[in-house]
């Protein structure tokens, strides 16, 4: 399209560029653009977290940005979470806790918990609940979830699990 721009972002640490619509989400603009499917779209309305990915940090619903404002950012989606050495210690937690079912809120979730996690590392119950407030599961219940970042926060300080 004649309208399209070029839009250079650092995606999981490699620098990135695609052409992209002013109109395109970030989130189409990751699984279309970039292939990065990780990202789940769900509700569209920044309303279920699903789209969660943190740019320069934060935790962000992709579902409500354009990719045009990503600009220059770092972005970290759920496919940069696991490193050469396995899964980060956030994905082998909820592995182990069962913090996820059929898997659609999980990406999200991931990030939203990373970002908690990099602020506050060893949070209460009350602030996980809250932090993940916005990530909507249909499946877990969140007893799983919750468990999962604190165990996660355990690995994450050098204690044992």
């Amino acid at each position: 399209m004649a309208d399209e721009r070029a839009v250079h972002l650092s995606v999981n640490g490699w620098e990135r560029v695609a052409l992209a619509e002013p109109r395109t989400l970030l989130s189409d603009f990751l699984r279309h653009g970039l292939g990065l499917t990780g990202t789940h779209v769900g509700c569209e309305q920044g309303a279920c977290g699903a789209c969660t990915v943190l740019v320069d940090g934060r935790p962000t619903l992709s579902c409500l940005v354009l990719a045009v404002q990503a600009e220059g950012a770092e972005v970290l989606t759920v496919e940069g979470l696991a490193g050469e050495q396995g899964l980060h210690p956030i994905q082998q937690a909820f592995r182990e806790s069962h913090g996820l079912q059929c898997g659609f809120c999980t990406p999200g979730m991931l990030l939203a918990a990373k970002a908690l996690l990099d602020e506050v590392p060893d949070p209460s119950e009350d602030e996980i609940r809250d932090h993940l407030a916005g990530n909507v599961c249909r499946c877990t219940g969140y007893v799983g979830i919750v468990e999962a970042v604190h165990g996660a926060a355990q690995v994450l300080r050098g204690e044992a699990r």
